[in-house]
């Protein structure tokens, strides 16, 4: 395996691709073609480094991510990243050009798929919390895959319809999987008229309403929700995680609507 959860390693940029606006895709080679990263789904790695402030000091910055390719893809890994103009470690990655090296420690384990299947699968997503989401999608919804019988659906919340991470793949997959696989796409700012396609989406923000339509029921034994996004959807889903990046306590619309931490994983 390519990295290690005890030390920080190097790994060049190989790829840069544009997603859409404000998010690249960014592809590390591994050090040889047949080295795996040997990241489970799902779980992260840290990006360690030194950022200059405005001051013009140097001041050391690391920050999770997720990567979005199969694990066991080889000689490569990939991460889909949004460019925040006040966040450090996105603005310093958003500025490697190809070549350039990064350092990266892992892997931190956050959900094992492998070890805790089940068959219903809800997934709440604000922005590019979609990443972990998708990791898992790609692993479970394809020709290949080991479960070919669990049930996903999705909720994915954005300001603008420009902002949707990857929409073509998630549609593309709702349709080559449509009695295992749901998307329901919410923006805040959707399409004014129904020539834009503002039929599509549902307009403002998740709604208890929707959850209750959506997502499976409190009750349902063999189903886990999944949240991920910026804290103040966090906040309003589930609660947030510990600053310890422990799960911390269920909040949100799903505690008002009888979840319990058992069926919540906040990734």
């Amino acid at each position: 395996m390519a990295f290690s959860p005890k030390e920080f390693r190097h790994f060049r940029l190989d790829k840069i691709e544009r997603v859409n606006h404000n998010v690249n895709l960014f592809r590390f080679s591994l050090p040889n073609e047949t080295d795996v990263a040997g990241l489970p789904v799902a779980s992260c790695v840290m990006f360690r480094a030194n950022v200059e402030k405005e001051d013009g000091q140097l001041e050391e910055v690391i920050r999770p991510y997720t990567p979005v390719n199969l694990e066991e893809e080889r000689g490569f890994v990939e991460f889909m990243i949004k460019y925040y103009p006040k966040g450090n470690m996105s603005k310093h990655v958003h500025n490697l050009k190809v070549g350039d090296t990064l350092e990266i420690k892992g892997p931190f384990e956050k959900y094992n798929w492998d070890q805790k299947t089940v068959q219903h699968v809800g997934m709440l997503a604000g922005g590019t919390g979609i990443t972990p989401m998708l990791q898992l999608l790609r692993k479970n919804l394809n020709p290949k895959a080991k479960d070919q019988t669990s049930h996903w659906t999705l909720i994915f919340a954005n300001i603008t319809e420009e902002d949707i991470i990857l929409k073509k793949e998630l549609d593309r997959l709702a349709k080559e999987y449509p009695h295992r696989f749901k998307v329901h796409y919410v923006l805040e700012r959707p399409p004014a008229t129904e020539d834009e396609g503002a039929s599509k989406y549902h307009a403002g923000y998740i709604s208890a309403e929707l959850l209750e339509k959506t997502m499976p029921k409190p009750d349902v034994e063999s189903s886990i929700i999944f949240v991920c996004g910026p804290p103040p959807f966090m906040e309003a889903m589930s609660g947030d995680k510990n600053p310890d990046k422990s799960q911390g306590e269920l909040r949100g619309y799903l505690k008002d609507l009888g979840y319990t931490s058992e069926r919540v994983y906040k990734l």
